[in-house]
């Protein structure tokens, strides 16, 4: 989770002129498969700074979500109560396999987004610095 954010945070201080990723397709390595979609490095980049505040509000309202009535329940047997928990901890651990996976991938094209846009402002770096005769 840390890296997602510390990845986001250098791509947003680094950034300073999204229209250059305008028309810049992702390479290969390090980014999804320009085949997956035809998506510009400037659109990942908007949807990229979108998904931030989502995760970072979803983190804290987890933490704020108290049970329900049904789940606190007092009804039902023990044998049952320990068949749910199992139950739950799968589907705990099923969804929180999925997040690290998406968390993963977000942080891979947020490193890739801003090492192109680096490469990006070097070449117009030496560009500028080349006589024009």
């Amino acid at each position: 989770m840390e890296q997602y954010f510390s990845a986001t945070q250098k791509m947003e201080q680094e950034v300073m002129f999204p229209s250059l990723l305008r028309g810049v397709f992702p390479q290969q390595e390090g980014a999804a498969p320009a085949a997956e979609s035809r998506t510009d490095l400037y659109e990942r980049y908007q949807l990229l700074k979108a998904i931030k505040p989502m995760v970072e509000k979803g983190l804290a309202s987890a933490g704020d979500q108290s049970p329900t009535g049904a789940d606190t329940d007092m009804d039902t047997s023990s044998d049952s109560n320990e068949a749910g928990d199992a139950q739950l901890e799968e589907r705990l651990s099923h969804h929180l396999t999925g997040l690290q996976q998406v968390l993963t991938h977000l942080t891979r094209d947020t490193n890739a987004l801003t090492r192109r846009y680096s490469q990006i402002l070097e070449q117009i770096n030496l560009s500028e610095g080349q006589p024009s005769w």
